[in-house]
């Protein structure tokens, strides 16, 4: 499944008519120039799960993308040509047993 029908999918599952109206997802730009996403874990499945950071840096100054988990929230960014990965990254964690 494409990681963006994926994510549609993991939004729609964690609405309940309360969730949605406190928590969700966001995706920005930065100005480096680049992606963000930000995604609330809590009353999720992966509440209370952390992430420490992961780094991916190439040999380009703007091919890099970064996640990690802080105050129950998953944190992405990375350069312009990321967004993808950053999308694939939060999917791979959100969907790994731990």
């Amino acid at each position: 499944m494409d990681v963006l029908d994926w994510l549609a999918q993991w939004y729609e599952a964690q609405c309940d008519g309360d969730w949605e109206h406190s928590f969700g997802a966001s995706i920005g730009t930065i100005d480096n120039p680049g992606w963000s996403l930000k995604i609330d874990l809590e009353g999720t499945d992966c509440d209370g799960r952390t992430l420490e950071r992961i780094s991916h840096n190439c040999e380009h100054e703007a091919d890099w993308w970064m996640c990690w988990t802080e105050g129950n929230v998953f944190h992405g960014a990375g350069g312009a040509l990321h967004l993808r990965s950053l999308l694939e990254a939060f999917r791979d964690w959100a969907t790994k047993p731990f």
